[in-house]
């Protein structure tokens, strides 16, 4: 997904995910760090998320406690407009 612009992702639907993740520390597994994520993904879906969920668990020591996330398209149909003039001044 790196080859595309942000644009283009957006235009093609895709939206800014977040996702706050707790897991447990591998060597104090009774205490929990969080970890921010942020990617451009596509609702309601979410590959881009859940591969990596996927590679946390099977390439990281420290097991998942819970996961919490926002999406937010940036970019909707409604906010493109046809512009037929301009007007400039001095």
């Amino acid at each position: 997904m790196r080859d595309h612009s942000e644009l283009d992702l957006m235009l093609k639907g895709y939206g800014l995910t977040t996702a706050k993740i707790l897991y447990h520390f591998p060597d104090h597994p009774h205490l929990l760090q969080s970890f921010i994520w942020q990617d451009y993904d596509i609702a309601p879906k979410f590959p881009v998320l859940i591969r990596f969920i996927e590679f946390w668990q099977t390439k990281l020591d420290g097991p998942l406690h819970s996961v919490s996330y926002t999406h937010q398209k940036l970019i909707a149909p409604n906010e493109w407009q046809k512009v037929d003039g301009e007007f400039v001044l001095h």
